[in-house]
Protein backbone atom coordinates (compact mmCIF):
# COMPACT_ATOMS: atom_id res chain seq x y z
CA UNK A 1 0.00 0.00 0.00
CA UNK A 2 0.95 3.59 -0.85
CA UNK A 3 0.01 6.96 0.62
CA UNK A 4 -1.35 9.05 -2.15
CA UNK A 5 -2.22 12.27 -0.26
CA UNK A 6 -3.39 15.76 -2.68
CA UNK A 7 -2.41 19.31 -1.45
CA UNK A 8 -5.37 21.73 -2.75
CA UNK A 9 -3.51 24.67 -0.80
CA UNK A 10 -5.91 27.77 -1.14
CA UNK A 11 -7.55 26.39 -4.04
CA UNK A 12 -11.20 24.26 -4.62
CA UNK A 13 -14.65 24.76 -3.05
CA UNK A 14 -17.43 22.58 -0.61
CA UNK A 15 -19.01 21.61 -4.02
CA UNK A 16 -15.73 20.65 -5.97
CA UNK A 17 -14.58 18.64 -2.89
CA UNK A 18 -17.66 17.17 -3.22
CA UNK A 19 -17.65 16.07 -6.50
CA UNK A 20 -14.07 14.88 -6.31
CA UNK A 21 -15.11 12.58 -3.36
CA UNK A 22 -17.77 11.26 -4.78
CA UNK A 23 -15.61 10.39 -8.27
CA UNK A 24 -12.86 9.09 -5.54
CA UNK A 25 -15.94 6.18 -4.02
CA UNK A 26 -16.00 4.90 -7.29
CA UNK A 27 -12.65 3.80 -7.78
CA UNK A 28 -11.00 0.22 -6.09
CA UNK A 29 -7.67 1.36 -4.93
CA UNK A 30 -5.61 -0.68 -2.12
CA UNK A 31 -3.55 2.49 -1.39
CA UNK A 32 -4.20 5.68 1.40
CA UNK A 33 -5.54 8.53 -0.08
CA UNK A 34 -5.73 11.70 1.74
CA UNK A 35 -7.34 15.22 0.50
CA UNK A 36 -5.78 17.95 2.56
CA UNK A 37 -7.81 20.99 2.14
CA UNK A 38 -8.84 24.08 3.32
CA UNK A 39 -10.25 24.47 6.91
CA UNK A 40 -13.29 25.67 5.31
CA UNK A 41 -14.09 22.19 3.78
CA UNK A 42 -13.06 19.92 6.69
CA UNK A 43 -16.79 19.14 7.97
CA UNK A 44 -17.68 17.98 4.49
CA UNK A 45 -18.84 14.30 4.78
CA UNK A 46 -15.93 12.32 2.94
CA UNK A 47 -17.15 9.07 3.15
CA UNK A 48 -14.17 6.38 3.11
CA UNK A 49 -11.61 9.05 1.38
CA UNK A 50 -9.64 10.96 4.27
CA UNK A 51 -9.47 14.44 4.87
CA UNK A 52 -6.69 16.55 6.20
CA UNK A 53 -6.03 20.10 6.58
CA UNK A 54 -2.55 22.19 5.60
CA UNK A 55 -1.43 23.45 8.71
CA UNK A 56 -1.74 23.77 12.25
CA UNK A 57 -1.20 26.17 15.47
CA UNK A 58 1.85 25.48 17.44
CA UNK A 59 0.05 26.65 20.15
CA UNK A 60 -2.95 24.21 22.35
CA UNK A 61 -5.63 27.84 22.62
CA UNK A 62 -5.31 31.15 23.39
CA UNK A 63 -4.78 35.09 21.91
CA UNK A 64 -3.62 33.81 18.25
CA UNK A 65 -5.80 35.50 15.91
CA UNK A 66 -6.45 33.42 12.75
CA UNK A 67 -4.70 30.54 13.60
CA UNK A 68 -6.45 27.08 13.87
CA UNK A 69 -5.92 24.41 16.72
CA UNK A 70 -5.47 20.65 16.44
CA UNK A 71 -7.84 20.47 18.69
CA UNK A 72 -10.49 22.30 16.57
CA UNK A 73 -9.15 20.18 14.04
CA UNK A 74 -9.49 17.18 15.56
CA UNK A 75 -13.40 18.48 16.60
CA UNK A 76 -14.43 18.59 12.90
CA UNK A 77 -12.88 14.70 11.85
CA UNK A 78 -10.03 15.62 10.42
CA UNK A 79 -7.55 13.07 10.87
CA UNK A 80 -4.42 14.10 9.14
CA UNK A 81 -2.15 17.53 8.83
CA UNK A 82 0.60 18.75 6.86
CA UNK A 83 3.28 20.44 8.65
CA UNK A 84 6.41 22.47 7.67
CA UNK A 85 4.87 22.90 3.99
CA UNK A 86 8.00 24.66 1.75
CA UNK A 87 5.64 27.35 1.56
CA UNK A 88 5.02 27.34 5.03
CA UNK A 89 8.40 27.53 5.32
CA UNK A 90 9.27 30.26 2.61
CA UNK A 91 6.36 32.67 3.25
CA UNK A 92 5.77 32.15 6.97
CA UNK A 93 9.76 31.28 8.12
CA UNK A 94 8.81 28.57 9.25
CA UNK A 95 11.55 26.96 11.27
CA UNK A 96 12.02 22.86 11.88
CA UNK A 97 11.52 24.05 15.75
CA UNK A 98 8.09 25.26 15.03
CA UNK A 99 6.72 22.52 12.82
CA UNK A 100 8.00 20.18 15.44
CA UNK A 101 5.60 22.09 17.70
CA UNK A 102 3.32 21.88 15.62
CA UNK A 103 3.45 17.82 15.21
CA UNK A 104 3.28 16.87 18.67
CA UNK A 105 0.02 19.42 18.69
CA UNK A 106 -0.92 17.30 15.97
CA UNK A 107 -0.14 13.84 18.01
CA UNK A 108 -1.54 14.71 21.02
CA UNK A 109 -5.10 15.28 19.51
CA UNK A 110 -5.17 11.91 17.42
CA UNK A 111 -4.02 13.74 14.42
CA UNK A 112 -1.27 12.07 11.84
CA UNK A 113 1.36 15.14 11.00
CA UNK A 114 2.53 14.83 7.02
CA UNK A 115 5.85 16.62 8.16
CA UNK A 116 7.56 17.71 5.30
CA UNK A 117 11.64 18.36 4.99
CA UNK A 118 13.56 19.78 1.62
CA UNK A 119 16.20 21.84 0.51
CA UNK A 120 16.21 25.19 -1.15
CA UNK A 121 17.99 25.76 -4.54
CA UNK A 122 20.74 27.64 -2.78
CA UNK A 123 21.33 24.52 -0.54
CA UNK A 124 21.41 22.58 -3.61
CA UNK A 125 24.16 24.33 -5.28
CA UNK A 126 26.18 24.32 -2.07
CA UNK A 127 25.91 20.77 -1.97
CA UNK A 128 24.29 20.69 1.36
CA UNK A 129 21.15 18.53 0.24
CA UNK A 130 21.72 15.87 2.50
CA UNK A 131 22.71 17.48 5.16
CA UNK A 132 19.89 19.60 5.37
CA UNK A 133 17.32 17.22 4.49
CA UNK A 134 19.01 15.10 7.52
CA UNK A 135 18.46 18.10 10.35
CA UNK A 136 15.35 18.91 9.35
CA UNK A 137 13.71 14.94 10.14
CA UNK A 138 15.85 15.30 13.13
CA UNK A 139 14.54 18.49 14.21
CA UNK A 140 11.09 18.35 12.87
CA UNK A 141 10.20 15.03 14.24
CA UNK A 142 8.61 15.56 18.05
CA UNK A 143 10.92 13.65 20.59
CA UNK A 144 9.37 10.02 21.59
CA UNK A 145 6.78 9.51 18.69
CA UNK A 146 4.86 6.55 19.27
CA UNK A 147 2.16 7.37 16.92
CA UNK A 148 1.95 7.76 13.45
CA UNK A 149 3.69 10.28 11.52
CA UNK A 150 4.24 11.03 7.94
CA UNK A 151 7.63 12.48 6.25
CA UNK A 152 7.10 14.40 3.03
CA UNK A 153 10.59 14.83 0.95
CA UNK A 154 10.17 17.90 -0.92
CA UNK A 155 12.79 19.65 -2.81
CA UNK A 156 12.11 23.01 -2.16
CA UNK A 157 13.63 24.26 -5.69
CA UNK A 158 11.43 21.81 -7.93
CA UNK A 159 7.87 22.97 -6.44
CA UNK A 160 5.83 24.64 -8.87
CA UNK A 161 8.97 25.05 -11.15
CA UNK A 162 7.70 21.87 -13.39
CA UNK A 163 10.89 20.38 -12.55
CA UNK A 164 11.29 16.74 -11.54
CA UNK A 165 14.93 15.35 -9.38
CA UNK A 166 16.26 12.38 -11.30
CA UNK A 167 15.53 9.11 -10.09
CA UNK A 168 19.00 9.30 -7.97
CA UNK A 169 18.54 12.39 -6.28
CA UNK A 170 15.37 10.66 -5.30
CA UNK A 171 16.52 7.86 -4.22
CA UNK A 172 19.48 9.48 -2.54
CA UNK A 173 17.34 12.02 -0.32
CA UNK A 174 14.87 9.26 0.79
CA UNK A 175 17.81 7.02 1.62
CA UNK A 176 18.98 9.30 3.90
CA UNK A 177 15.45 9.68 5.05
CA UNK A 178 15.11 6.29 6.02
CA UNK A 179 18.68 5.71 7.78
CA UNK A 180 17.79 9.29 9.60
CA UNK A 181 14.17 7.61 10.91
CA UNK A 182 15.88 4.35 11.59
CA UNK A 183 18.48 5.62 13.85
CA UNK A 184 15.72 8.00 15.95
CA UNK A 185 13.69 4.73 16.04
CA UNK A 186 11.44 5.26 13.49
CA UNK A 187 11.60 2.08 10.83
CA UNK A 188 8.92 2.11 8.94
CA UNK A 189 7.58 5.27 8.29
CA UNK A 190 5.98 5.97 5.14
CA UNK A 191 8.46 8.50 3.63
CA UNK A 192 6.59 9.94 0.43
CA UNK A 193 7.69 12.53 -2.53
CA UNK A 194 6.67 15.58 -3.45
CA UNK A 195 7.21 18.15 -6.46
CA UNK A 196 5.90 18.42 -9.83
CA UNK A 197 3.99 14.84 -9.71
CA UNK A 198 1.74 14.09 -12.57
CA UNK A 199 0.66 10.60 -13.94
CA UNK A 200 3.41 10.68 -16.38
CA UNK A 201 5.99 10.27 -13.73
CA UNK A 202 4.09 8.97 -10.83
CA UNK A 203 4.48 5.30 -10.59
CA UNK A 204 8.40 5.28 -12.09
CA UNK A 205 8.49 7.83 -8.64
CA UNK A 206 7.09 5.34 -6.45
CA UNK A 207 9.10 2.29 -7.96
CA UNK A 208 12.13 3.98 -6.63
CA UNK A 209 13.48 2.33 -3.16
CA UNK A 210 12.09 4.03 0.08
CA UNK A 211 9.63 5.83 -1.58
CA UNK A 212 6.02 5.14 0.12
CA UNK A 213 3.96 7.66 -1.94
CA UNK A 214 3.50 10.69 -3.15
CA UNK A 215 2.41 14.36 -1.98
CA UNK A 216 1.01 15.92 -4.78
CA UNK A 217 -0.04 19.00 -5.69
CA UNK A 218 -1.91 20.67 -8.80
CA UNK A 219 -2.73 17.57 -9.92
CA UNK A 220 -4.91 16.67 -6.98
CA UNK A 221 -7.14 19.96 -8.47
CA UNK A 222 -9.04 17.60 -10.66
CA UNK A 223 -10.56 13.99 -10.41
CA UNK A 224 -9.23 13.46 -14.06
CA UNK A 225 -5.78 13.94 -13.38
CA UNK A 226 -5.37 12.89 -9.98
CA UNK A 227 -7.37 9.42 -10.68
CA UNK A 228 -5.04 8.09 -13.27
CA UNK A 229 -2.54 8.87 -10.48
CA UNK A 230 -4.12 6.86 -7.79
CA UNK A 231 -4.49 3.90 -10.55
CA UNK A 232 -1.16 3.71 -11.54
CA UNK A 233 0.55 3.22 -8.28
CA UNK A 234 0.81 -0.02 -6.97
Amino acid sequence: MKTIIGNWKMNGSRAKLAEMIADLSQIETQNRVVLCVPFTMLDIDSGTINLGAQDVSAHKSGAYTGEVSAEMIAEVGAKYVIVGHSERRMYHDETNDIVRAKAQMALENGITPIICVGETMDEKRAGKTMDVIEACVRESVPNDVHDDIIIAYEPRWAIGAGITPTTQEIADAHRVIADTLSYMGLDGTPILYGASVNVSNASDIVAIKNVGGLLIGGASLKSADLIPIIESVK
